[in-house]
């Protein structure tokens, strides 16, 4: 019986040198490691850059932030104007309607307080505030205030109409034109109403109206004296009513309605010279049975005058 042998001629003792390297396990953990490095460096590197964006927007946020105004009314006739801020304030200012500006010293101060007197009547309090960088911001209230003494001047018609009230009783009135010689009026009484007449122009009417306690209170308006249109409708013994208006100034417009739903308009100021819009005349059939007209005449300062008759035909 034939055998193979096999002979081994390795030394003993010696290991075997395997041709083949097998080091994949090796290789895979480097990989992963590297990865993982470079993961955690990457995360680093977005959450320090997210902060500093999320810093440099804070700080945007600070640079653009305005001064805060807050206003108190702390008794009837004033009010405690606060400003603050979290940098420093270049400059406060208020005023109150038309009157002057009057600036508020900051001194570099991030908080500003100041009290304000309240005017008599109606008035607009306007307050400016703004800081080192620029930044400004605007507030604006109306406040009124009733002293003890009020006045009030109205038109009625061609005249004006005063009235004059007051907590205390009334002693006297006193009024002007420019710096003619005053009118007075003794009132006795808790209240006025007075009517004058206007004088043609501008003028400036003052007012003085003194209690019983000797307490006085003055009011001044300007009014520009006008005319009312004249205006005449008659009918011609025909089959027309005419408008007949004059104005020193010049008219604009006539608008006239017959039986409350024929509506006209004429445009004068586009149409006619200045000369021409003095005096105007204007005819218009009248319809058969009653006629119920109203006839208005606008001059250049916009003051009116009305007709209004029943005409039949």
């Amino acid at each position: 019986m034939n055998q193979i042998l096999s002979i081994d001629n390795t030394p003993k003792g010696k290991p075997k040198k395997n041709k083949t390297r097998n080091s994949g396990p090796i290789e895979v953990n480097s990989i992963l490691k590297f990865f993982s490095i470079a993961i955690l460096i990457f995360g680093i590197f977005m959450i320090g850059s997210g902060s500093y964006s999320m810093y440099k927007g804070a700080n945007k946020e600070v640079a653009n932030s305005k001064p805060i105004i807050y206003v108190e009314q702390t008794a009837e006739a004033e009010v405690l104007l606060k400003v603050t801020h979290d940098k420093a304030l270049s400059k406060i200012t208020y005023e109150w309607s038309e009157e002057g500006v009057i600036e508020v010293p900051c001194n570099g101060k991030k908080e500003i307080e100041v009290v304000i007197e309240l005017p008599k009547g109606t008035n607009t309090l306007t307050v400016h505030a703004s800081d080192i960088n620029g930044q400004e911001i605007e507030y604006e209230k109306v406040y009124t205030v009733k002293g003890d003494i009020s006045i009030d001047i109205k038109p009625e018609g061609n005249n004006l109409k005063i009235t004059a009230s007051g907590k205390n009783k009334l002693q006297y009135m006193t009024y002007r034109w420019d710096e003619e010689e005053e009118t007075k009026v003794d009132i006795n009484d808790d209240e006025i109403e007075q009517i004058i007449e206007i004088p043609k122009g501008l003028h400036t009417l003052t007012v003085i109206v003194v209690d019983e306690n000797n307490k006085t209170e003055t009011e001044e308006k300007e009014v520009n004296g006008v005319t009312k249109p004249k205006l005449e409708v008659t009918t011609d013994g025909s089959d027309n009513f005419i408008i007949k208006a004059a104005d020193e100034q010049g008219l604009t417009k006539v608008e006239f309605i017959i039986n409350e739903t024929e509506k006209y308009r004429l445009d004068l100021k586009g149409e006619l010279s200045l000369e021409d819009r003095k005096e105007f005349e204007y005819a218009y059939p009248l319809h058969d049975g009653e006629n119920k007209l109203e006839v208005t005449v606008y001059n250049e300062s916009d003051v009116t005058e009305t007709f209004r008759a029943v005409v039949n035909k």
